[in-house]
């Protein structure tokens, strides 16, 4: 008998967001290459979904609900989950069928992903309906996953404390697509990168004001790419004291942020938040040297592969800064730290311990 694992993929639709459809795409890749003996991996799909088969070859099937993806969220949230059935059911998202069912008997089993916690520690950085939707899932898990995979102890710990979860929470981390191959980064002025989209106001003007100081450097800052977005981020770095010709706004595509990183002198994240950082790990990935708020969240990622700063001034960020770009020598072994450091993350390892846990269900 073929044991099939079910891979929810909400965001193969129109993604809500780009972090989850490219983790969502690249998990199910790596299942189904790290597919054992006497399994297969089968897709569940909104309506609206496009050609999931050909851009994730090997999959036995592809499941179509009979609803489009914002139909089929809705419904989830309130417990109806037409047309979706039972087996071994996978989620890279909270989008699920977290409806009542049996393990022990019928081998049911149903797991759910969380990348971000700002549903509950930061709401005001969401919409009111994606806040409400987030809480109305978790609570939907709380009584029916079989487990929840969080990316983070620090995220796990949290999770445990705000859940009666307990034992059901499973660290399983992310990873990112690889990155080309860091250039020399030779001549020309410094670039800072500053991961603008997870920062809270305070954290980013508190890396505009720790920039300024570096006249010579130019800062890109990586936001969601909306032009009121941008121009606010703009006025900001200008009242911070970094004008206007030394700034750039990048847009969200990977092919630009992989360019930028390639070139990168520094890549700074202060945001304490417990959301993955996607863009950390890929400035991991393009060898760039780190800089990143004091948090239990960024000292588990990085290990000892960045540097660790304060975020209650600007003094220790900017001194932390200019260390790295007046130092070669500081430099060149971060950015060695950088590349080493994200060896531990590959989806290949996400998928095999993915495997494991439904085994251990």
């Amino acid at each position: 008998m073929t044991a099939t694992l079910r891979v929810v993929l909400d965001q193969a639709v129109a993604a809500t967001d780009e972090d989850l459809r490219s983790a969502s795409v690249e998990l199910t890749r790596a299942l189904v290459a790290a597919t054992p003996k006497g399994a297969e991996v089968a897709a569940i799909v909104p309506a609206d979904a496009g050609d999931v088969g050909s851009s994730i070859p090997g999959l036995a099937r592809v499941d179509r609900v009979p609803l489009k993806r914002a139909q089929l969220a809705a419904a989830c949230s309130m417990g109806v989950v037409p047309g979706i059935g039972g087996g071994m059911i996978h989620s890279p998202t909270l989008l699920a069928p977290l409806v009542r069912h049996d393990r022990v008997h019928d081998h049911d089993q149903t797991v759910v992903t969380l990348w971000s916690l700002e549903p509950w520690t930061h709401p005001e950085r969401l919409s009111r309906g994606s806040v409400a939707w987030h809480r109305a899932m978790l609570k939907r898990a709380v009584k029916h996953a079989d487990a929840v995979v969080v990316p983070t102890h620090a995220m796990a710990r949290e999770l445990a404390e705000r859940t009666k979860l307990g034992g059901r929470v499973r660290v399983i981390s992310g990873a990112v697509p690889r990155m080309p191959a860091p250039d020399a980064r030779a001549g020309g002025d410094p670039e800072v990168v500053i991961d603008a989209a997870r920062a809270s106001a305070d954290e980013l003007e508190t890396a505009l004001h720790a920039v300024a100081g570096i006249t010579e450097a130019t800062v890109t800052l990586l936001a969601g790419g909306a032009d009121d977005e941008t121009e606010q981020m703009l006025e900001v770095a200008s009242a911070a004291g970094v004008p206007e010709h030394r700034v750039r706004v990048a847009a969200p595509g990977r092919d630009e942020r992989a360019a930028t990183l390639a070139g990168a002198t520094a890549f700074v994240d202060l945001s304490a938040g417990l959301s993955f950082p996607w863009r950390m790990l890929e400035a991991l990935a393009a060898g760039v040297p780190v800089v990143a708020a004091s948090s239990a969240q960024n000292a588990e990622v990085l290990a000892d592969a960045g540097q660790l700063v304060a975020v209650d001034g600007i003094e220790p960020v900017a001194s932390t800064l200019n260390r790295i770009l007046a130092d070669a020598e500081l430099a060149t072994r971060l950015r060695v730290l950088s590349l080493d450091r994200a060896k531990a993350f590959s989806w290949d390892d996400t998928a095999q311990r993915v495997w494991q846990l439904h085994a251990e269900l």
